[in-house]
């Protein structure tokens, strides 16, 4: 080899880590940028938009109307806990416990994936990831969670996450929901509506706020009993996440 000439293998290893380099400042940033700005958007509404006009959809419109913390129903904080993740306050960023019992119910039942994603995992591949299963979104998603864990306040998070989070087709964020399924804002939800806009989360495209299904609304009650075991509205209080 000449002097001078770098082989293929040490380029494509400097481009690399060039790469991760540039990611992890970006991210960096935007973490701690977002620990105290409205976040305007996500990748996730980045991907769908995207999506619509690659399938000449030009009318689709991804964006969230960010409200604070103290905007929004604690009914809606207390609902998402209750449906998403029970011991969101407990923590940091991983559920241990869940990880173990998904991992031992996707061996046995490979055809239906259960996941154990908790609320600042969620919030991690929402803002700065992609959807889909794989490997390294899930070490990227890992990493970015530890992060938010490490600079962002819980209540931090749950804010972020209710305004990022796609509750329909076009809908992201809890005011966008409010307004679309209930005619009314994020701050006036109801104990009832706020279980019901958490049943669609696992799949708010396949599942309908406006047209629940059986399943559905099976699932919005079993979060509002599990809304009432918590301990209702105070848990919002007693935990400082209002």
């Amino acid at each position: 080899m000449r002097k001078g000439r770098v082989s293929p293998g040490v380029f494509l290893r400097r481009v690399l880590v060039r790469t991760l380099l540039a990611f992890t400042l970006f991210w960096g940033g935007g973490i701690a940028l977002f620990s105290i700005a409205p976040v305007p958007f996500s990748s996730v509404m980045m991907e769908r938009q995207i999506g619509a006009w690659l399938r000449g959809d030009f009318g689709y419109v991804a964006h969230s109307d960010w409200v604070n913390m103290d905007e929004i129903s604690p009914f809606m904080g207390l609902a998402v806990i209750a449906a998403e993740d029970q011991k969101f306050p407990e923590h940091w960023g991983f559920d241990v416990a869940a990880i173990e019992k998904a991992l031992a119910h996707n061996e046995r039942h490979e055809s239906r994936i259960r996941g154990a994603s908790t609320l600042s995992q969620q919030t991690a591949k929402n803002l700065f990831l992609w959807d889909g299963r794989s490997w390294l979104r899930k070490g990227l998603e890992a990493g970015l969670t530890v992060g938010i864990e490490t600079v962002w306040s819980k209540k931090r998070i749950l804010t972020v996450y209710l305004n990022v989070a796609e509750f329909g087709e076009g809908v992201f964020g809890v005011e966008a929901a409010a307004r679309r399924y209930f005619h009314k804002p994020a701050s006036k939800l109801t104990s009832s509506e706020a279980a019901l806009l958490a049943a669609v989360l696992p799949n708010p495209i396949r599942f309908k706020a406006d047209a629940p299904s059986g399943y559905v609304r099976n699932r919005q009650a079993w979060i509002a009993r599990q809304m009432r075991q918590l301990g209702g509205e105070s848990y919002m209080t007693r935990h400082a996440l209002h």
